[in-house]
């Protein structure tokens, strides 16, 4: 693919990593950010230190807080906001985009609200069709990502030609991209893994040790294919690096918001403490809210999520959450 145009929004740690690899692959990479300071700061001295303070970004990657500057003439612009802030930055670029544009999504949640998934959220705000959405998503932490550790993702489009132009955006010698034609699933297990991760964390931070925890990622998954394939997923999808594999990664690795987040739960802080200290997003928290509503939407059981909602917006203590889990009835592993 020759040398194209992408706008990144918005510069937070996953945006600026993914920002870079499109750079590192001769693109020239608009990365808009609402904070002047930010710009300047990536624009002069190569770093975001927010964010990823140990990586220098490449040459090619330029930051910019004119949202027009950025978006007008693109070939392809990647939404990396949060999910709370995708809508509102999605109608604000609205204006710049034309039909052509191919639009990427990396947003790991749902819309509290409409309880929309994130390909959803796009698709009402930006005036392109369907086919030229796609969702990128996968076991891949930012921070190992700038450093071009070893990485592999998958993105999903209803077309199959959309999600082959975005995998020749971002594919190189360490960010390997696979293609997939189940958004519906890639999305769900994008945002449902990071309340598993949540729940790893606590566990962790109980000191329940190394088989509470692979319990906790398999059942987790048991609960993401459940939600999954009730709104319409592929269950082979889970099996995927989108699925298992992003689930592994968020659940064992202290790069991970959510994990941290969850360990800060088991010392006993409250989330609003747990997101004061975190001082970024923490998508778990919020998607645990959402799936609990989509679950009784579904009418598909998660008990780790529905103990997760108790912890964050009952009070529950958490060792007593985990008891509840296991002193659930008896049933049969593939029940349903």
């Amino acid at each position: 693919m020759a040398n194209r145009k992408v706008a990144v929004l918005v510069a937070g740690s996953w945006g600026t990593a993914l920002a870079a690899v499109l750079a590192d692959n001769g693109h020239e990479v608009c990365l808009w950010t609402r904070h002047a300071h930010q710009a300047e700061e990536i624009n002069r001295t190569r770093v975001n230190s927010r964010y990823l303070p140990d990586a220098r970004l490449p040459e090619k990657l330029r930051a910019t807080v004119d949202l027009g500057e950025a978006v007008t003439g693109a070939d392809a612009v990647l939404f990396v906001a949060p999910s709370a802030a995708l809508r509102e930055v999605a109608r604000a670029a609205a204006p710049f985009l034309s039909e052509q544009t191919l639009v990427i999504h990396a947003v790991k949640g749902f819309e509290m609200n409409s309880l929309k998934r994130m390909s959803s959220v796009l698709a009402e705000e930006l005036p392109l069709p369907a086919e030229r959405l796609v969702v990128l998503s996968g076991p891949s932490h930012a921070e190992e990502v700038v450093r071009k550790q070893p990485t592999t993702v998958v993105v999903a489009a209803v077309d199959q030609t959309a999600a082959e132009q975005a995998q020749d955006f971002f594919i190189n010698s360490y960010f390997r991209v696979y293609t997939n034609s189940d958004v519906i699933g890639v999305e769900v297990a994008g945002a449902i893994k990071n309340i598993i991760a949540l729940g790893a964390g606590l566990s962790d931070g109980l000191g329940f040790g190394d088989n509470a925890k692979a319990a906790l990622i398999t059942r987790g998954l048991a609960e993401i294919g459940r939600l999954g394939e009730a709104m319409g997923a592929n269950m082979l999808t889970f099996a995927g690096l989108a699925g298992v594999g992003d689930l592994i990664v968020t659940c064992t690795s202290q790069h991970s918001r959510n994990w941290r987040a969850g360990s800060l739960l088991a010392q006993g802080l409250t989330v609003d403490e747990v997101l004061e200290r975190m001082g970024m997003v923490v998508e778990g928290v919020r998607t645990t809210s959402a799936a609990h509503a989509l679950a009784s939407r579904y009418h598909v059981q998660m008990p780790i999520t529905e103990q997760l909602y108790a912890v964050l917006f009952a009070g529950k203590e958490p060792r007593l959450a985990v008891e509840h889990l296991m002193a659930r009835g008896r049933t049969q592993e593939m029940d349903k």
